[in-house]
């Protein structure tokens, strides 16, 4: 299917061999009342062992050849639909949705271009706290950026993409893949992961104080906390060390060694001074 087509370096192409996207769909485990959202069809190989089993797939593709080519071959439960995913609202999405009577579950699967991998994310999580019911991901990435969404605390690749994925998703791993899986090949190994999106856990004051110092902090991650906070200043008029008695947190320690409780909890600590100030 479309195999003629090249990769297009702008946009990050690397096409799956088929045995292993037949791999990745049986991790998947796609079900008859599923819909699914796929982000980056390429050739089809993910998406036509996806329509054989799901009720449909809405398949957003950047590549207006290789959205012309999927439209004349894959089968009538797969809507294509031609753009940038990181343009998508959330209203758009469920008209999408709507369009091709999405009923049960709605999922996403893709093989993510490498380049763009980490705003996707985000883009599926700002997605999922618009209202859009997307119930879990299943995509493919760079494996040093795998590595950054499951670890832990205290480690090298604990940071920013950890913390707030991890606020709002369940991530394990699903799948490992060498570079042959793909034409042509990556320089880089490559991961399947999947995120069970979730209420934020646990529950924040407000999400935008969360994100933001969270941010800021882990610009200074080897800095001690109260150093590292200093990047996001004093909103409100509190003082990183009053935010972080208020937290109970040892202003001595280090970004990189703060569990998500505790990073919302310093947040917390920030959102309600700013509305004591408002008050």
């Amino acid at each position: 299917m479309t195999a003629s087509h090249r990769p297009l370096k702008r946009f990050g192409q690397n096409f799956l061999e088929s045995a292993w996207a037949e791999k990745l769909v049986r991790s998947i485990d796609p079900q008859a009342d599923q819909t699914f959202v796929e982000i980056g069809p390429g050739r089809g190989a993910i998406t036509l062992p996806l329509a054989r089993s799901a009720r449909h797939v809405v398949a957003f593709e950047i590549d207006r050849d290789l959205a012309a080519d999927l439209r004349a071959t894959l089968p009538g439960n797969v809507t294509i639909v031609e753009g940038d995913f990181l343009d998508l609202t959330a209203p758009e999405l469920v008209d999408a949705l709507r369009r091709c009577s999405a009923e049960g579950p709605i999922r996403v699967a893709g093989n993510l271009p490498y380049n763009v991998a980490s705003p996707i994310l985000f883009k599926l999580t700002e997605l999922v706290g618009a209202g859009v019911p997307l119930a879990d991901a299943a995509v493919m990435l760079q494996r040093e950026v795998a590595d950054r969404l499951l670890a832990a605390p205290g480690t090298r690749d604990y940071g920013v993409l950890t913390v707030l994925i991890g606020h709002v998703a369940a991530v394990d791993r699903l799948l490992q893949l060498p570079a042959g899986a793909f034409r042509p090949q990556p320089k880089v190994l490559s991961t399947v992961v999947r995120l069970r999106f979730q209420d934020p856990h646990p529950a924040v004051v407000d999400p935008r104080v969360f994100a933001g110092m969270t941010q800021a902090m882990f610009t200074r991650r080897r800095k001690t906390i109260a150093n590292a906070l200093l990047a996001y200043g004093s909103p409100a008029g509190i003082a990183p060390e009053q935010a972080l008695a208020a937290a109970g947190i040892d202003p001595q320690r280090r970004p990189e060694t703060l569990a998500i409780a505790e990073i919302a909890a310093l947040s917390d600590a920030y959102a309600n001074a700013r509305r004591r100030a408002v008050l």
